[in-house]
């Protein structure tokens, strides 16, 4: 792939990649690498381990090994403030999960002026990653959310699902970390009560004596009408005065887990009334830096319902890619390092794959009789992106897949 030149990209000013998640393989990491190096921009980013995929991207100029223990603050920013004097100057923090983004705006101050980053109000990146405080801001702000109950037991969860009826969607409202240490998924469509019983068994096993089961639970929103885009995205940068200076919408095509889970397959779709929605919204909150939004259009009144505020970068940001070379983390670095951005035109259909897990959510539709496989092959061969394969920055592709074979393997052997 051929280097793309950003107006005015500054390439004196180092990126570092904020990553407290331990998921190898959260693919968003790897995109902000190949992003910014393509450009000529070092990157430094934390990683999992000597063998995470992200980090054998020839775009990461220094790792960061092993990676903070925990996401207590302290922790993180004398990890940070030893990189610091290592590096040439401020350098941009691009944070790729909720934790990161939560600690810069509650801690962040320590930082500057070492590192260059938004400051978006303090309380905002945890009100807006909770999933209970998340229902309270569309409240307020009088956005479409679907219904929304934090159980505190079984008996109350059971409750708020009789009154919805079957499906309902479980959401783990944990601290971080805390779901995969009893294997939970982090979304997860309920079909029974009894399904719903031993969920918050799990859930409960991970709170303790927690004030709650752990989890929140909402609405199913019903599929719509077989070829209607229901499920959408909003990914976008905003200003230190809460302008957009970048933002675009798209449609998740395929997901895993299939119908709850993150996006496997996306297309860019452009969509004037969300996209207005979703700046009115973020300008009206004061918001700066990346977002992630996602919604589901429901049928019923016409209405794009707000599932999750992702104060940070999404996964699948390099679907929006304009004709100028400029994405989210793009734009942010110009502005940053006041360089100053122009967008170029929206580019319709470009499409985003994610290889490890699409095949997966493509057989589940297989199963369900909503996808060929001849489909699948033909819409996976026309993506312009890919999560992992890039024909200048092979080996993380390699490594990912070896590291999915040997887990596959690992997992099988414990059973």
């Amino acid at each position: 792939m051929a280097v793309t030149a950003s107006p005015n990209a500054d390439t004196a000013t180092d990126a570092v990649l904020l990553k407290l998640d331990r998921n190898v393989f959260h693919h968003g990491g790897l995109g902000v690498i190949r992003s910014l190096g393509r450009l000529g921009i070092r990157v430094h980013a934390m990683r999992e381990d000597r063998f995470a995929p992200a980090g054998a991207s020839r775009y990461t100029r220094r790792t960061v090994s092993p990676m903070p223990a925990s996401a207590n603050p302290d922790d993180v920013l004398e990890l940070l403030d030893r990189l610091a004097d290592r590096l040439p100057g401020p350098a941009v923090l691009v944070t790729t999960d909720d934790a990161g983004a939560i600690l810069l705006a509650e801690h962040g101050d320590k930082l500057r002026p070492r590192y260059l980053f938004p400051s978006p109000p303090a309380d905002l990146p945890r009100r807006a990653a909770g999933k209970a405080t998340l229902a309270e801001i569309c409240r307020t702000a009088g956005v479409p959310h679907p219904a929304t109950t934090v159980p505190v037991d079984a008996a109350e969860a059971v409750a708020f699902a009789d009154s919805c009826g079957y499906p309902v969607v479980a959401k783990v409202n944990l601290p971080w970390a805390a779901d995969r240490a009893v294997g939970l998924q982090s979304t997860t469509i309920v079909r029974s009560k009894d399904e719903l019983s031993a969920l918050v068994e799990r859930a409960r096993r991970a709170t303790g004596d927690g004030p709650d089961t752990g989890l929140l639970l909402q609405e199913y929103l019903a599929p719509a009408p077989a070829g209607t885009r229901q499920d959408w995205f909003f990914h976008g940068y905003f200003d230190a005065a809460s302008r957009c200076l970048f933002g675009h919408t798209g449609t998740k095509e395929r997901s895993f887990p299939v119908h709850a889970g993150l996006t496997t397959y996306g297309q860019w779709a452009p969509n004037e009334r969300l996209r207005a929605e979703a700046v009115a919204l973020l300008s009206g909150l004061g918001y700066q830096g990346i977002v992630d939004l996602d919604y589901r259009w429901d049928p019923r009144d016409d209405s794009y319902r707000l599932l999750d505020f992702n104060p940070r970068l999404g996964a699948q940001f390099r679907l929006f890619q304009d004709t100028a070379g400029i994405d989210a983390v793009r734009a942010l670095h110009l502005d940053l390092t006041g360089r100053g951005l122009t967008a170029g035109e929206a580019v319709p259909g470009r499409a985003l794959v994610v290889e490890n897990y699409d095949p997966i959510a493509a057989r589940e539709l297989r199963r369900e009789g909503d996808l060929s496989l001849r489909s699948w092959l033909a819409s996976a061969r026309a993506a312009d992106e890919a999560a992992w394969f890039a024909w200048d920055d092979p080996a993380p592709f390699f490594l990912a897949g070896a590291r999915m074979v040997w887990e596959a393997v690992e997992h099988r052997l414990r059973r």
